[in-house]
């Protein structure tokens, strides 16, 4: 069993501070769930179907949808059902909503590096060396440390820098320093890329294994995802993330996680995440079980693929229409 979304916060990833005309940037270490180009709410049916709404339609594209009436919602998904039918034949299979949402999050990945590329290229060649980077993201910090405002900003700014010039050089595929588009959208999103595993795992360790002796035990995989509080018992969801450390985690049973254990969990090697939500997907819609969504199925199920908050009906869109 794959880790739930949002529940485990298993890959770290530094969510960067762009200068932007702000002349003191954030320092910030938000780490996201592993898989974060699906999504990183939780997968949880039961209680809404956020998980469902990013995976199919993208990030911010699900911010969007949230904001029309269920009538525009539906119209929408209308036109989008048409896309996904490559063959026209006027059924949904479950390959044709596989290629949609791998799609869609591709899509995702292209639109953050591009969103963030013209930060980091300074001298506009087209390439973003390491000093351009740590000068976008550091280098106000760097010049006028007394500008730090706590020991926490201090310890983020130690800890984060030599961290990023880490996975920075991971992802240097010819060690000259500078990166490529390519090898800058694998220093942004390392979980897509065969070569960047192995600094995936060692983040995850890094900021789960507090007592830094080289493992995740139980009590610090649960303190990644739950804060204890005083004189109150654990919610229901946490005792089973316990059994899940237990049964699926610990692979060798001595207690904790090694390097190849938590490879194991949060980089999956037998798991298609898209494969899985397409199934996923199809399955709660086929009400006449043909293995395939007729149009209106997936019309009569829009709540799970595109919902609506059906907030702020006046509001300016940022987006009007899908583009892929």
């Amino acid at each position: 069993m794959y880790p739930k979304a949002g529940s485990l916060k298993a890959l770290s990833l530094l969510l960067l501070s762009i200068t932007g005309g702000y002349p003191k940037p954030t320092l910030r270490n938000e780490r996201v769930h592993q898989d974060p180009t699906l999504s990183d709410k939780p997968h949880q049916d039961s209680a809404n179907f956020e998980y469902d709404h990013e995976a199919f339609l993208g990030k911010e594209e699900a911010k969007t949808f949230d904001q029309l009436s269920p009538e525009e919602s539906i119209e929408r998904l209308g036109k989008i059902v048409e896309r996904i039918d490559d063959n026209k034949d006027n059924y949904v299979t479950m390959e044709e909503l596989k290629a949609w949402i791998i799609r869609v999050q591709k899509r995702y990945i292209f639109e953050n590096v591009a969103k963030v590329w013209k930060d980091y290229d300074l001298n506009k060649d087209n390439k973003i060396s390491w000093d351009e980077y740590k000068q976008a993201t550091y280098g106000y910090y760097l010049e006028n440390p007394e500008e730090l405002q706590d020991a926490m900003d201090q310890f983020s700014l130690k800890k984060m820098l030599p961290r990023d010039e880490r996975r920075f050089k991971a992802a240097d595929l010819d060690d000259d320093m500078v990166a490529t588009r390519e090898e800058f959208t694998a220093f942004l999103h390392p979980e897509e890329f065969d070569h960047m595993k192995e600094i995936v795992v060692f983040e995850t360790l890094e900021d789960i294994d507090k007592n830094e002796d080289g493992f995740v035990d139980e009590d610090e995989f649960i303190a990644d995802m739950y804060a204890q509080e005083e004189s109150k018992n654990e919610p229901e969801w946490v005792k089973t993330e316990r059994e899940q450390f237990t049964d699926f985690r610990d692979l060798n049973k001595d207690g904790k996680m090694d390097k190849s254990e938590i490879r194991h969990w949060i980089l999956p090697e037998d798991y298609d995440h898209a494969q899985a939500e397409a199934r996923h997907l199809l399955y709660e819609s086929d009400k006449n079980k043909d293995k395939r969504l007729s149009k209106q199925e997936i019309l009569d199920n829009w709540n799970m693929f595109v919902g609506s908050q059906a907030t702020n009906y006046g509001e300016d869109l940022t987006r009007n229409h899908i583009e892929l």
